[in-house]
């Protein structure tokens, strides 16, 4: 008799040979019946304490089917699908695995160079789905390309732009000060430097650029061509260290020379490295060129933030010029060997620390550039003399671009002030010429203050360029203190208001000023936004009307003449709507000009009938 291990272990040996290897999901359901079925059983087995014969075989077929449950379920987790094969690994082996890594993060580093979706993106291409065009029209290149637009472009930018403006700074002053250039620090921040700059000469002939019409230009060879034709030149010269590779090209042939030829043959080509070290200072052409870009893509008009970016631009650069010329003013004596006369010399500096050399340098140079002084004393050698002069050519430059560019940022700051007092200045100039009396001047000036408040705009230029729905939307805003004051707008179609607000003019009337006067021909009507105004019918009471109230319409309804007079008694800041575009507006809306008609009807109505004793409560 076979036991209930050895038919299991059969049944299992059957089940994991080759040609039924396919069969492992009934394998799987034959080992969850039995293992059911044992259940079953176990739980009609005897009490605990109930001796008998087969306690021992069943605790081994109980260990036996534990061990093939746990065989099962870990198979089931660890391989649903049934992708591995007997050993665990995937059917394809490593090297889709590997193929399938690969091509994962190609599809990543690919997904960095294509346009991101942000403000500038969005901006440029329009929508997200402009945006996934342009994705779209990258991957079908199918070839290398950096888009302009993408965050790898972004953050590499940012990168190259700190490294640039670190270099400006730290190569001037280490190549004066310091003559061991050989340590560690300073080789490995050459070293670093140049090899990102490479790098990034290598990616400008990858890197798309903007053509005509908002469109990208990605084709390789037109973005090579441009590159060349542009600003390659100056980033391949500022980008190779050819002081390295004078060195290493010179130095066997200076430890053959003899002792005294090597020496100053070592000391001339130090003092050539020097100058073939500032090369790197063409950079600068870089740092403006990505401060130009990041300007653009911050998208920065002449509000307050950008004109405090700019002044700090012309800031940072008068005074990395200045840095620039406190270096050139201690290096050309350097390369003199400090001549007696020179100014190290004279104030005993030539084996002074680096930041008292330094420190005294700058001093002179900005009290060069200012034309403020020569510093503690006049310079005597004729290479004082020409760098003092060259200081005060650059310095009286700077002066004069600073002064340019800070009054066209601060006149751009207000530009609407500054439009309304060249227009008052000419009004000034229009009162004297004609010689008008005082009180009139003085009129007009109250009127200018009330009706521009200090700025002028061309408002029907800005409105005339925006879209229908922009331009309603800006007006409703603009008129909302007006809409929530008048009941006439309450309850009505708002495209009835919204149509009603877009053919408004903005007026403004004086104390005292007549509005209206009885008896002429009709042509606008008014809505009060603020202020007050009073009615003068003819034989009636005076009436008061203030702000939300309306009047004039009668007589565009009529096409007849003014029955009132209306005068303004404070300062009113009304709308006026023409009869033209009242007849338009109510074309399109034939019940509102039937409400205004009914209104005007029982205005005239109660004119009529108590014009002896009460005025109508209109005109």
């Amino acid at each position: 008799m076979t036991s209930p291990s050895r038919s299991i272990d059969a049944q299992r040996g059957t089940g994991e040979s080759p040609a039924h290897k396919p069969e492992i999901p009934r394998y799987r359901s034959w080992s969850s019946l039995r293992f059911a079925k044992w259940r079953s059983s176990s739980q009609r087995t005897s009490p605990p304490g109930t001796p008998s014969p087969k306690t021992q075989k069943r605790s081994d077929v109980s260990r036996t089917l534990f061990s093939l449950v746990k065989t099962h379920n870990d198979d089931y987790t660890a391989d649903p699908d049934g992708t591995l094969d007997e050993d665990g690994e995937p059917e394809g082996g490593l090297e889709d695995l590997n193929e399938d890594q690969s091509t994962y993060f190609q599809k990543q580093f690919g997904s960095m160079l294509q346009p991101g979706v942000n403000k500038f993106s969005l901006r440029m291409f329009g929508s997200h789905k402009g945006v996934a065009a342009e994705q779209e029209r990258v991957k079908s290149f199918g070839v290398w390309i950096i888009h302009p637009y993408s965050d790898f472009r972004f953050y590499w930018d940012l990168v190259m732009l700190l490294l640039m403006m670190g270099n400006l700074v730290i190569l001037p002053w280490g190549i004066t000060f310091f003559e061991d250039q050989n340590t560690l620090p300073w080789i490995t921040f050459n070293f670093l430097s140049d090899t990102l700059f490479l790098m990034d000469l290598v990616f400008n002939f990858r890197t798309g650029i903007p053509g005509e019409d908002s469109q990208i230009i990605l084709d390789p060879k037109e973005i090579r061509m441009n590159y060349l034709r542009t600003w390659f030149l100056v980033d391949f010269i500022s980008s190779i260290p050819v002081d390295y590779i004078f060195l290493i090209i010179d130095l066997e042939s200076r430890h053959e020379s003899s002792d005294v030829y090597r020496t100053a043959r070592a000391l001339r080509i130090v003092r050539f490295t020097k100058i073939l070290s500032l090369l790197r200072l063409l950079r600068l052409s870089r740092l403006i060129r990505y401060i130009h870009q990041w300007e653009e893509i911050f998208h920065m008009t002449y509000d307050l933030a950008s004109a405090v970016v700019r002044i700090v631009n012309l800031i940072g650069m008068m005074l990395l010029l200045c840095h620039w010329d406190g270096c050139l003013t201690f290096m050309v004596p350097m390369l003199q060997d400090f001549p007696p006369d020179c100014w190290v010399s004279r104030n005993d500096m030539v084996n002074s620390t680096w930041h008292i050399q330094y420190s005294y340098a700058l001093f002179m140079a900005m009290s060069h550039m200012l034309c403020i002084g020569y510093g503690a004393n006049p310079p005597e050698g004729m290479t004082d003399v020409w760098l003092t002069m060259i200081s005060m050519v650059v310095g009286a430059t700077c002066y004069a671009m600073f002064l340019g560019h800070a009054t066209t940022l601060v006149q751009s700051l207000d530009a609407s002030h500054r439009q309304y007092q060249e227009k008052y200045k000419q009004v000034e100039q229009y009162m004297s010429f004609h010689k008008l009396p005082a009180d009139v001047r003085q009129r007009i000036h109250d009127y200018y203050e009330q009706r521009f408040q200090g700025k002028m705009f061309d408002e029907d230029s800005i409105l005339g360029e925006l879209s229908d729905p922009l331009k309603e939307e800006i007006v409703s805003y603009n008129c909302r203190g007006l809409v929530a004051n008048m009941p006439l707008f309450a309850n009505t179609d708002p495209h009835f208001v919204t149509v009603i607000l877009t053919k408004l003019r903005f007026e403004v009337f004086q104390p005292g000023d007549f509005i209206i006067r009885e008896g002429t021909l009709g042509r606008k009507m008014y809505f009060i936004q603020h202020g007050t105004v009073t009615i003068i019918p003819r034989g009636s009471k005076e009436i008061n009307l203030s702000d939300g109230a309306y009047f004039g319409e009668i007589c565009l309804l009529t096409q007849g003449r003014r029955t009132a007079s209306v005068k303004a008694e404070t300062y009113c800041r009304l709308y006026s709507l023409s009869v033209d575009d009242f007849n338009e507006v109510l074309e399109e809306h034939p019940l509102m000009r039937r409400a205004f008609e009914s209104v005007a009807v029982e205005r005239l109505d109660r004119v009529s009938r108590r014009s002896s004793y009460q005025p109508p409560t209109t005109e």
